[in-house]
C-alpha cells in the first residue's frame, strides 16, 4: 500500500509510559494532547476538518485510512482542527475520482502530524480500559525523555470553543429555491460544522453566525425568527460567558431555540443542569440512540467527551426526549413550556448516517409555528 511516503520515524508517548513506535506521515513535527479513538468506517477527512476535535490525536479505529485520499468538497471547515492522526494502514495511492491529493500530502500542508503502523487496537483497549489520556505525538525523531516531558509539562485544555468560532458577525443567505420569506436564524457559534450550516441553509433559513461570547442583547437586536447553539470543542463548563448570556436569551424571549452537541451542554448548563466527563467519549458514526417521542431507534454520528447529568437537568423544566442505547446517556431534552429543544448527537451526520435530520425540520416548524401565531 505504501509508495510514496518520506520515511520518518513515529512516536507515540502516552502519559502512563506507554511508547508506541511507527512511521510517520504528514507534518514533520510533535504535538501534545488528548488521545481518543473514532469508529468511523470512513469519513476521516470531515473528522479532522470538525472543530469539535481542536486539542485532540484521534485514532481511526478502521485500520486503513487513505484509501480515497483528499477531495475539495469534504472539509468541515477550512483546516485540519485536530492535533494529529493515528492510523494503522495508510494508503498513499488512492482511488477516487474526486481525490486532489493523499492525506500524507493534505496533513504536511495542514502541518498536522501522524503516525501509522502502531496496533490501533491496543490503543482503543487502553482507552477503553483507562480512559481519554494525554499523549505526545512525534514524527521529527525526539528521543522518549523528550517526549515525557512533553507530556508531563503539557496541559489540556477546556476552552477551545473560544478560538474555533468566528471573529466578527458573517451573514449567510438561504439556499432555498422559494419564494417564502426565509427565517432569520441566529447562529450561536462554539466551532460550527459546515453541514450544519448547509442543512439550515436549505431549509430556507437566512443565517447571521455570532462569535463566542456575543450578548443576548446584541443577539435580540437582530430580530431572529430562531436560535441554533452549535456544536464545539472542550468543556462546556469552561464557556462561562456563552452560558450567561444563552441564560439571557430564555429570561429575554420565547424564540425557538435548538442546540446540537456543544449547543446542548451549554443549554443545560444555562437552565441550571450539570455536565460531567465521560470516561472515553463517544466518537464515530455508529452510535444508537432511541428517540422516546417517535418510539424508534436511530443509528447516530457522534463527538462528545461530556455528557448532560440526567437528574439535574429534569429538575429544571426539561424533558428527557433520546437515550444512548449503548450506556443510558441523555441524548436528547426539550422544555416543557418553552420552545426550546437539542440532542447531544449530530443530525448533520457527515461523517455518518443522516436518519436523524427531521429534528432540523422540527427546528423550523416551531419557527414557522411562532411566525403564524405573531
Amino acid at each position: 500500500m505504501i509508495n510514496t511516503i518520506e520515511k520518518t520515524e513515529g512516536l507515540l508517548y502516552l502519559e502512563d509510559g506507554t511508547v508506541l513506535k511507527g512511521r510517520g506521515f504528514g507534518h514533520r513535527g510533535t504535538a501534545v494532547g488528548e488521545l481518543v479513538f473514532n469508529t468511523a468506517m470512513t469519513g476521516y477527512q470531515e473528522i479532522l476538518t470538525d472543530p469539535s476535535y481542536k486539542g485532540q490525536i484521534i485514532t481511526m479505529t478502521y485500520p486503513l485510512i487513505g484509501n480515497y485520499g483528499i477531495s475539495t468538497v469534504d472539509n468541515e471547515s477550512e483546516k485540519v482542527h485536530a492535533f494529529g492522526v493515528v492510523v494503522k494502514d495508510l494508503c498513499d495511492m488512492p482511488s477516487n475520482s474526486n481525490s486532489v491529493m493523499t492525506i500524507d500530502k493534505w496533513l504536511h500542508d495542514m502541518k498536522v502530524p501522524g503516525v501509522f503502523g502502531v496496533d490501533t487496537r491496543q490503543i482503543t483497549r487502553k482507552i477503553r480500559s483507562r480512559g481519554t489520556v494525554k499523549c505526545v505525538i512525534s514524527t521529527e525523531g525526539i528521543s522518549i525523555s523528550e517526549a515525557a516531558e512533553l507530556c508531563r509539562n503539557g496541559e489540556l485544555r477546556g476552552d477551545w470553543m473560544k478560538e474555533v468560532a468566528v471573529k466578527e458577525e458573517t451573514e449567510l443567505k438561504s439556499l432555498a429555491q422559494t419564494d417564502e420569506k426565509p427565517f432569520n436564524v441566529a447562529v450561536i457559534d462554539f466551532g460550527v460544522k459546515g453541514n450544519i450550516i448547509t442543512c439550515l441553509r436549505n431549509r430556507n433559513c437566512d443565517l447571521t453566525l455570532y462569535p463566542y461570547g456575543t450578548s443576548a442583547s446584541r443577539i435580540l437586536a437582530g430580530k431572529p425568527d430562531g436560535i441554533f447553539l452549535t456544536n464545539g470543542p472542550g468543556d462546556p463548563e469552561e464557556a462561562v460567558e456563552a452560558i450567561e448570556e444563552v441564560r439571557n436569551l430564555i429570561r429575554l424571549s420565547e424564540i425557538p431555540m435548538f442546540g446540537i452537541c456543544m449547543g446542548h451542554q451549554v443549554l443545560a448548563i444555562a437552565l441550571g443542569g450539570r455536565t460531567y466527563k465521560l470516561k472515553y467519549g463517544h466518537r464515530g458514526g455508529n452510535h444508537g440512540v432511541f428517540d422516546k417521542n417517535t418510539k424508534r431507534s436511530y443509528i447516530t454520528s457522534q463527538n462528545h467527551g461530556y455528557a448532560v447529568q440526567y437528574e439535574s437537568i429534569i429538575l429544571k423544566g426539561m424533558e428527557i426526549t433520546h437515550l444512548n442505547l449503548n450506556d443510558g446517556t441523555v441524548e436528547g431534552m426539550e422544555h416543557r413550556d418553552l420552545p426550546i429543544f437539542s440532542v447531544q448527537f449530530h443530525p448533520e451526520a457527515s461523517p455518518g448516517p443522516n436518519d436523524t435530520g427531521y429534528l432540523f425540520d422540527r427546528f423550523i416548524g416551531l419557527m414557522k409555528e411562532d411566525r403564524e401565531n405573531a
